[in-house]
């Protein structure tokens, strides 16, 4: 089976899981979505990305409407909680950018947030819906430790689920 890791990483979070991925997946190619080579070429992509405005970032997003009839698996990092309706709004925006979407899996946690960003709320005035407040900074702190290597070997498994998945199928 011929599988591409096509990741978009502003921190370096999801270029992690990637690179996570690609190690438990030794024969898939990996790679920089704004390298990513035509994914018509794979049975399967995985397509890592981080979350912006409730949804996959912009680059991702335009790789991501090359994918129409392509099995797919998503992963993503983002600040917020994992488990938090944000993060289910984020990968289910994601999956409607694929026109004919074959998503098979998807793997989201948290990953630290960009240190501009924080700053930039830290400058808002109290009354910004985006204001810092403590449940905020708490999120920030949690934030900042991830991806770590429960992440890193949770995303490993999943992949490696995801191909056992697909084989099986085959």
């Amino acid at each position: 089976m011929k599988i591409l890791i096509a990741y978009s990483s502003k921190t370096g979070n999801t270029r992690k899981l990637a690179e996570a991925i690609h190690l438990a997946l030794p024969g898939a190619d990996l790679c920089p979505v704004e390298n990513a080579p035509n994914p018509a070429a794979y049975d399967l992509v995985f397509a890592g990305f981080w979350v912006e405005a409730e949804n996959a970032n912009h680059t991702m997003v335009g790789f991501l409407q090359k994918l129409s009839g392509i099995k797919t698996a998503l992963f993503a990092t983002l600040g917020a909680y994992p488990d938090t309706q944000h993060a289910a709004a984020s990968m289910k925006a994601a999956v409607a950018q694929i026109p004919d979407a074959v998503v098979v899996d998807r793997f989201i946690c948290q990953g630290a947030i960009d240190p501009e960003m924080i700053e930039w709320m830290e400058m808002l005035p109290e009354n910004d819906k985006n204001a810092p407040t403590e449940a905020r900074r708490t999120l920030w702190k949690d934030a900042a430790s991830h991806p770590d290597e429960n992440d890193l070997n949770a995303v490993a498994k999943w992949a490696q689920q995801v191909l056992k998945n697909q084989a099986a199928l085959a």
